[in-house]
């Protein structure tokens, strides 16, 4: 399914409540440097290419952002 200005949604982050959750999106029609989608619950959103979202995940699966989840 396509959401808003041809975004896919991909997952969200919470999903408990109707107040307005972080989700992931791809655009497909985006640039390439523009083409994932990371929304928050203020309204605000990044824009980053696939390569950037991958390090991303790449340094989450090395445990690199443990530390700003752990209190």
């Amino acid at each position: 399914m396509t959401g808003l200005h041809g975004m896919e949604p991909v997952a969200t982050f919470c999903g408990e409540c109707n107040c307005g959750c972080p989700q992931l999106f791809v655009v497909p029609s985006a640039p390439a440097d523009r083409r994932i989608v990371l929304t928050d619950d203020f309204g605000q959103r990044v824009e980053m290419s696939a390569d950037q979202f991958g390090s991303l995940i790449a340094d989450a699966k090395d445990g690199k952002l443990d530390s700003v989840v752990k209190s």
